[in-house]
């Protein structure tokens, strides 16, 4: 084992790390209409991307499929050699392939390649070969060539891999722009775990629909009882509409000011015009706007009714953030 230094290793990070990042700079600066051609092609299709490469570049193509699939592009991974022995019923005419090969000349790869063509499916290249075999063989050529790899001997794919993977990654996310894809459609295909319930979470889910409003008429009295039972909230409805809030600051704050408040009308102490939640509103954005204004609890309304309350702690017990 060679002795390096902390500072050493350190330095060779930081080789690595921005010879990796001039290579991704030089793919964007090379992007053309090769890109949107291959992007319009995916949206087009009426079937399935088919990613396959390998070795390294297999590795890449598998995250490349789950990334589309996660965005709204069906895809799929399919080793090129097990397609030739039973795995290509997976291919249908409706496809497009993505076939990823450094060199473009990976012999393993002309198998699924011929039958690839015989079933006419277009073929995506993403490859440093742009005059290669794979690159002759496909309807688009994506350049994701590299200068030289991180690897100090030139061998080891690194810098090769990180610039397909991030061309990758370039095309699901100009492909979700294109189709539209939204934060909804995104936890629809995440409902498992911590994600997709920060992504489907709504206000209704966690709102308390009993709120007991206060008529406009209404006495500080009543409001006392009303901020104790309602978790310091106090919402006040004319004919269902929502007309202010009263909060327990607001009770503090008037107690200070006047010793006999509780003969007081509701409607002289309550903000008017209080920031209020939508019940399909995300429960996370909501929590934003909280934390915004140092608020703990909001009314709820939907076409300027009230239908409920909603409290920082069930947002947050809830798994909103």
């Amino acid at each position: 084992m060679t002795a390096l230094s902390d500072d050493a290793l350190y330095a060779e990070a930081r080789r690595v790390l921005q010879l990796e990042a001039r290579e991704i700079d030089a793919a964007a600066a090379r992007l053309g209409p090769e890109f949107a051609r291959a992007v319009r092609l995916v949206a087009a299709m009426k079937g399935r991307l088919i990613v396959s490469g390998v070795g390294k570049s297999g590795i890449i193509g598998r995250k490349i499929a789950a990334t589309l699939t996660s965005t709204g592009t069906p895809a799929t991974y399919l080793h090129p050699v097990d397609s030739l022995h039973g795995d290509l019923g997976i291919v249908g005419s409706t496809d497009v392939a993505l076939l990823l090969s450094k060199s473009g000349n990976t012999e393993e790869l002309f198998g699924l390649v011929a039958e690839l063509q015989r079933l006419h499916v277009p073929i995506i290249a993403l490859t440093g070969g742009g005059t290669s075999m794979l690159a002759k063989a496909a309807s688009v050529v994506l350049d994701a060539g590299v200068t030289e790899e991180a690897c100090p001997h030139d061998l080891a794919p690194t810098t090769s891999t990180t610039v397909a993977l991030a061309l990758g990654d370039a095309l699901a996310v100009a492909l979700l722009q294109l189709k539209g894809f939204r934060r909804e459609d995104f936890a629809a295909f995440h409902p498992g775990g911590s994600l997709g319930r920060k992504l489907s979470l709504r206000v209704r889910d966690v709102m308390v629909t009993d709120a007991g409003p206060l008529a406009p008429g209404a006495l500080m009295r009543d409001a006392v009882v009303a901020l104790a039972a309602r978790r310091g909230l106090a919402v006040v409805a004319d004919g269902g509409k929502l007309a202010g809030v009263l909060t327990t600051g607001d009770l503090a704050r008037l107690a200070q000011k006047q010793a006999d408040f509780l003969a007081i009308p509701v409607s002289e102490v309550m903000t008017k015009s209080p920031k209020t939640a939508a019940g399909d509103e995300l429960a996370g954005a909501c929590v934003g706007r909280m934390e915004q204004y140092g608020i703990i609890a909001m009314p709820v309304v939907t076409d300027g009714k009230l239908v409920g309350v909603v409290h920082l702690h069930d947002l947050l017990r809830a798994g909103a953030v």
